[in-house]
């Protein structure tokens, strides 16, 4: 399985991307503080970078990425608005998203070794795309472990939900109760670069 391990804080930097998007609160890097980039970047060069930082925040690769574009166009609405609703659902966003996890790499690592159900039927693949009304919840094996543990009682970390999830009050369960729509989107991205980049 193809996994992107570059390092967070210089690829953030690189990407104008706050830490905070992959759920990182303290990274930072000191190196090339002056920034030695050309100030005026060619239009590809943006359509580029738009498809990189999508890419780099949902931990995709070129090749499902390019699935995805491909599934997003001929799905009716905006390609655009298709795309980031589809990596959205993805399972290991999910988890992320209701705070199982730190951060999307963490949730990956964890759906990878099994740890959570899709309404019932343990799924062990990061890019199980999510529909309205599934349900999440972490395995019953995996609660008594340590991590899963620590979500729960008064030490539980605070976690803001979008609006196409819930979860119920301290318990390791959560649903989707709709599809992400371009306004839950929370960090900002220029789809309409990405398609024009594919569409040439």
């Amino acid at each position: 399985m193809a996994r992107n391990m570059q390092p967070i804080a210089k690829r953030c930097k690189t990407l104008n991307l706050s830490p905070a998007v992959m759920g990182y609160a303290k990274k930072n890097t000191n190196r090339n503080p002056k920034g030695q980039m050309r100030k005026k970047q060619s239009e590809y060069a943006l359509q580029l970078n738009e498809k990189q930082k999508v890419k780099f925040i949902y931990g995709i690769m070129e090749k499902q990425f390019s699935n995805y574009y491909e599934k997003a166009s001929r799905m009716p609405g905006k390609t655009g608005d298709n795309l980031l609703s589809m990596v959205e659902r993805r399972l290991d966003n999910v988890v992320f998203r209701l705070g199982f996890a730190k951060t999307r790499r963490e949730a990956r690592q964890l759906t990878t070794h099994g740890h959570f159900t899709v309404n019932g039927k343990r799924v062990d693949i990061p890019s199980y795309l999510v529909k309205a009304g599934d349900v999440i919840e972490v395995c019953e094996k995996s609660r008594a472990s340590v991590k899963f543990k620590g979500l729960l009682g008064e030490d539980a970390p605070i976690v803001t939900l979008p609006k196409w999830l819930t979860r119920e009050d301290n318990t390791l369960k959560g649903t989707v109760i709709a599809l992400p729509q371009r306004d839950d989107i929370d960090y900002e991205v220029e789809e309409h670069l990405i398609v024009e980049l594919y569409s040439k």
